[in-house]
């Protein structure tokens, strides 16, 4: 071991003939405990491994049932829910339900003022008076010009009058058949406006057209709500809350396992205790891209006769994709494991400059290489105390037990699962 007192032998002895000034010695003295501090974190990190102790963890492979689930998120919704608007700009005179209200069919939910509708409408029906006038005067003339008519041909006939004549009076007959048409269809066109002027002050009454429920109310009295571009929304109703649908997003990479008629199960926080059954109904061919994460919208059917759920609720579905029962399941921590690499040679002890300047790098522990593309699954177990491989196949996993498809592995075999090291009691 190098001490203080050989340190400053080697100095004096690798010094200059005078005596070593102040600050040479301190330099020297500085250098020696250097080398001390060295070599004792060498001879720490170089320590005989052999006194390390390897122990396994082992799990048995299991005969049982398995049960392979896909996870997706989404919101309850109900099956009909219907947005109520308005195709009438005006000012709301009365509104006539609120939230939660149970409505019916044709049932009026809210008002607008009707005046401005009320003074249309009794225009169009004068106008189709006025019309309907119009066809009566229309009538009497081709009535007079008809008979006109007969005259001139039967003082034609009598050679008392002229063809001019008879050309005139035919003319006018004619002409009053034609202004009996333009009559009748300027009633025909009257008519239509009073009907529209009608159909728009019923549409100033805003009625329900399902029975259902106000989910939400968006109008207030003396709001004036306009109609030109797109519709208000002014209600949102649904139709019956005791059947509704979970409409949840499937990942990419679990829809083909997801198909209609699957049974599922789903939790909302609201309920963190209570598991709802759900049915499939649909898995749409759509595709939904958010934050370049690309999902499939499945629809699932469900019972709320309680009315517990409530539209709008953030649920977390688990779908039973595949269920089998008595097959040979093994851990997933047992395909997982690799036994440990054994540790490099020490080489001999060659004294602080050996400690200090190894021959050549200690190895580094090396993590097993991953398996080949195409390698079948693997697992270990212990034959007179060596891991020792077995290939196998495997089937569906759940994420904790795999399914293996040959009979490689018997139930109750032990299979390394892990490794612990711990150090050898002196």
């Amino acid at each position: 071991m190098t001490t203080p007192e050989s340190a400053a032998e080697l100095a004096r002895q690798i010094g200059t003939d005078g005596r070593p000034s102040r600050r040479r010695r301190v330099l020297l003295w500085l250098a020696g405990l250097a080398l001390l501090a060295a070599a004792g974190g060498a001879a720490t990190l170089l320590q005989d491994d052999s006194q390390e102790q390897v122990r396994f963890r082992t799990a048995a492979v299991e005969r049982g049932d398995l049960t392979v689930k896909v996870s997706a998120t989404g919101q309850l919704q109900p099956v009909t829910q219907v947005e109520v608007g308005t195709e009438v700009s005006g000012t709301i005179d009365r509104v006539e339900v609120d939230f939660n209200d149970r409505v019916r069919t044709g049932q009026i939910l809210a008002r607008l003022d009707p005046d401005q509708s009320q003074a249309k409408f009794r225009q169009s029906r004068a106008a189709l008076t006025l019309a309907q006038a119009g066809v009566e005067e229309a009538q009497a003339t081709v009535t007079e010009t008809a008979g006109k008519l007969r005259r001139v041909r039967d003082m034609v006939a009598k050679r008392m009058s002229s063809g001019e004549e008879l050309d005139t009076a035919a003319a006018a007959a004619e002409r009053a058949v034609a202004a009996l048409a333009v009559a009748k269809a300027k009633v025909e066109q009257a008519q239509a406006q009073l009907d529209a002027d009608h159909r728009t002050l019923e549409k100033t009454e805003i009625r329900s057209p399902i029975d259902g429920t106000v989910l939400k109310r968006q109008v207030e009295p003396g709001q004036t709500v306009a109609a030109s571009l797109q519709t208000p929304v002014l209600f949102t109703l649904a139709e019956d809350l005791t059947q509704m649908e979970l409409n949840v997003a499937v990942d990419e990479a679990d829809v083909g396992q997801v198909a209609a008629g699957q049974s599922a199960e789903f939790t909302v926080d609201a309920y963190p205790n209570r598991r709802f059954p759900a049915t499939i109904t649909q898995v749409r061919f759509a595709p939904e891209t958010v934050g370049g994460v690309v999902t499939y919208a499945a629809l699932l059917s469900l019972d709320n006769a309680d009315l517990s759920l409530r539209p709008g609720m953030t649920a977390t579905a688990e779908i039973v994709v595949k269920a089998l029962n008595d097959v040979v399941l093994v851990p997933n921590t047992a395909l997982r494991f690799s036994p440990p690499q054994p540790r490099p040679a020490k080489s001999e002890d060659r004294g602080l400059v050996g400690i200090l300047l190894p021959s050549r790098p200690p190895e580094a522990r090396r993590l097993p290489r991953a398996a080949a593309a195409g390698q079948k699954p693997r697992v270990w177990t212990l034959q007179d105390g060596t891991p020792t491989p077995l290939d196998i196949n495997t089937g569906a996993t759940d994420g904790n037990l795999t399914e293996v498809l040959d009979s490689a592995l018997e139930p109750g075999t032990l299979l390394l699962v892990d490794v612990e090291r711990t150090a050898a009691k002196p």
